[in-house]
């Protein structure tokens, strides 16, 4: 499997990085909000919320923030191993690779996941982090395979996604989706599935919780009236969905929660 040798992240407006060729390492970046300028081998390569960079390694390059903008992505420094090269044709493409991401969702968990154990180096996690990167590299990889995805598939995911992000509280299933996009609702659902790796009902889950935690630290409200607030008829069913997701328990948020006053 690849070996992690750093994992970073980047924030702010006044960053700058540069790389000689002598550098021994891949680099793998994901832009995560804002944007940023890589110049590599003297082509300019413009990051944006989504995209993903691999920089092989022995390539020279510079990066620099967006002058007045902020930006945000997370760095992965790894080596391999020739297995690895013949395992993955992306590893031994031997060019640098820049792509705006359809599985974004996944790719994002997944590089927070790998960051988290880096950082906090629980046991074992030099094992987790090259098992996280190793998938990494694999979801990518697949969309290296299969090459750019259509502009307009493309457009009707964002289209999809931007929907479910304003309106995640009601029920929204392949039926609604068709309509948002004007296409069969068969056909909503499997290019949804198809462009970001995961079912419309695994993503509208995934946008409550992420709204769930935020309650369940900020608001005042319990998690029974927080799962009716996010759509949630059956409590048990919202326990069970925030566990499946987040990895812990509502009550656990809500006893960290500050107090009033």
């Amino acid at each position: 499997m690849p070996r992690v040798k750093d994992v970073h992240q980047d924030n702010g407006s006044e960053w700058y990085e540069q790389a000689e060729t002598g550098q021994d390492c891949y680099l793998l970046a994901l832009e995560t909000y804002g944007k940023c300028i890589y110049w590599i081998d003297g082509e300019r390569n413009i990051m944006e919320r989504g995209d993903v960079l691999l920089i092989p390694a022995h390539t020279p390059y510079y990066g620099k923030s967006v002058p007045t903008l902020t930006h945000t992505k997370t760095v992965v420094g790894f080596t391999i191993s020739s297995d690895d090269a013949s395992a993955l044709p992306l590893l031994r493409h031997g060019q640098p690779y820049k792509q705006r991401l359809g599985r974004y969702e996944s790719v994002h968990e997944r590089i927070r996941l790998l960051r988290e154990q880096w950082y906090e180096k629980p046991s074992y996690y030099e094992l987790m982090a090259q098992s996280l990167l190793t998938e990494l590299l694999i979801d990518i990889s697949r969309e290296f395979d299969r090459g750019l995805i259509q502009t307009e598939k493309q457009r009707h995911v964002e289209h999809m996604k931007r929907y479910i992000e304003r309106n995640y509280r009601q029920k929204i299933n392949k039926e609604v989706l068709g309509e948002v996009i004007n296409r069969t609702p068969n056909y909503a659902a499997s290019l949804f599935k198809e462009v970001t790796g995961r079912t419309i009902s695994e993503y509208v889950h995934r946008q409550r919780m992420k709204r769930a935690v935020y309650m369940l630290n900020e608001s005042r409200l319990n998690a029974a009236e927080i799962a009716e607030f996010l759509g949630y008829k059956d409590a048990s069913y919202f326990y069970r969905m925030f566990k499946k997701i987040t990895g812990g328990s509502p009550s656990e948020l809500l006893k960290e929660r500050r107090p009033e006053g």
